[in-house]
């Protein structure tokens, strides 16, 4: 738990300052930019709380193996979402491996694994929260 909290704090603090890196940038690019920003932010948060469900999920995975599923459609959800809002190369390329990671977790759970090795998607999803923040 104390974990989680410290993390939400750090994408908080992260979110914080790119919505001001944004709403400065604005001033000079206009509002359609600090929208684009803050949607790349609030939906890269949104992924990373969904990391930590899947995560927690193949802990649990022989208790509720359906968690496993809900927690993947959680992820591919928000990376419709960010990949319609975004002509940003770097956060497209961060979207397309954070898909494939999804996509080869899925693979190994149709293949009988039940506690697979989620490092990649989270790897993958920390890089998309960097390029949304950069």
């Amino acid at each position: 738990m104390a974990a989680s909290r410290r993390r939400r704090r750090g994408v908080t603090t992260i979110a914080a300052t790119v919505a001001a890196a944004a709403l400065t940038a604005g001033l000079t690019t206009g509002c359609d930019a600090v929208n684009k920003a803050l949607d790349c932010v609030q939906t890269a948060d949104s992924i990373a709380d969904s990391v930590t469900d899947l995560q927690q999920a193949v802990e649990n995975a022989s208790a509720d193996p359906a968690q496993l599923d809900a927690s993947l459609a959680a992820i591919d959800k928000n990376l419709d979402k960010i990949g319609d809002k975004t002509d940003n190369a770097d956060v497209n390329k961060a979207v397309d491996d954070l898909n494939k990671a999804v996509a080869n977790v899925r693979a190994s759970i149709r293949n009988g694994d039940n506690t697979p090795d989620v490092s990649p998607v989270t790897d993958a999803a920390g890089e998309l929260t960097k390029v949304c923040t950069s």
